[in-house]
Order: C-alpha cells, then sequence, then structure tokens
C-alpha cells in the first residue's frame, strides 16, 4: 500500500464520518437517517457526493 492510497482512504473516510454525523444531526426522519447512513457505508465516495448533492443536512 502507497502513501497516497493511505492518504485517499483516510480522506475518504473523514469525509463520511462528517457525512454521517451531519445525517444523524438532522431534521430527516429515522427511517431516511437509517438510509443515508446505509448509502454513505456501502458506497463510500459515490454516497457522499449523492449526501453533498441532495442529502439532509444538520440541525
Amino acid at each position: 500500500m502507497t502513501a497516497g492510497t493511505s492518504l485517499g482512504g483516510a480522506i475518504v473516510l473523514a469525509l463520511d464520518i462528517y457525512a454521517i454525523y451531519q445525517v444523524l444531526t438532522s431534521n430527516a426522519s429515522a427511517a431516511g437517517k437509517l438510509l443515508w447512513t446505509i448509502l454513505i457505508l456501502v458506497l463510500p465516495i459515490v454516497g457522499f457526493i449523492i449526501w453533498l448533492l441532495a442529502g439532509p443536512r444538520g440541525g
């Protein structure tokens, strides 16, 4: 594993943690929070981009 790969993984992890935190602190329904969290966890990069464009924001 190269340093670039490790750094890239760390950045994706940090962005996903931020997105999940924002989802969990949003005013979305419990089901909505669950679905967004699953999407971000299953598809880390694509899920983050979709959340960034259309997801709920923290309250």
